[in-house]
């Protein structure tokens, strides 16, 4: 199943006072290692920032697109709308761009999951990571209507929306210690 990797680094990076997708983790940036942690598992790979002049020169990858917000100001909710209107694909693996630990034989059984949903999701408990899930196209209308109606909260979306959750069980076959939801 064709598939794009969408990284959001839109952030505003308020506990650290600075952009942290410029962090560095041994000699790369976050931003490196979580685009070179989803390279390979889709055709492409778009970055969603607020401003094109965050993404470090040294990111050399052909297949990778930088967009800025459709919907400026309008958190995860507008860079998820930006990165699948961008997209290629109807299935798209979306992340966050402070999660340097991503585990690609999870993020790889999550896209083969897609294939009857609109959303797939990891789920431990109550607690979602909506920011490390896979979105079909079919969600573009739905998350549309949402920012328009100012509901930016990307949880609100499940309700509207054909919805897999991946259990905890499921992660934990892949991720034990769910290092993958790790961010910075």
């Amino acid at each position: 199943m064709e598939t794009s990797c969408i990284v959001l680094a839109g952030g505003k990076s308020l506990r650290l006072g600075y952009d942290k997708v410029l962090e560095t983790v041994g000699n790369r940036s976050l931003l490196q290692l979580v685009v070179s942690g989803v390279a390979s598992l889709g055709s492409e790979v778009i970055i969603v920032a607020t401003s094109k002049q965050i993404v470090p020169q040294s990111i050399d990858y052909s297949r990778l697109k930088v967009v800025t917000d459709i919907y400026p100001g309008k958190g995860p909710l507008g860079g998820i709308y930006t990165g699948l209107t961008t997209s290629t694909s109807f299935y798209n693996l979306v992340v966050a761009s402070d999660m340097p630990f991503l585990n690609q034989t999870l993020l790889r059984y999550m896209i083969q999951l897609a294939a009857n949903f609109d959303l797939v999701v990891p789920r431990v408990g109550n607690l979602v990571e909506p920011l490390q899930a896979v979105y079909a196209k079919s969600c573009l209308a739905p998350i549309e209507h949402m920012i328009k109606q100012d509901k930016l909260s990307v949880n609100q979306l499940f309700r509207l929306v054909k919805t897999r959750y991946v259990e905890a069980e499921e992660i934990e076959r892949f991720d034990p210690n769910h290092l993958s939801f790790f961010n910075v």
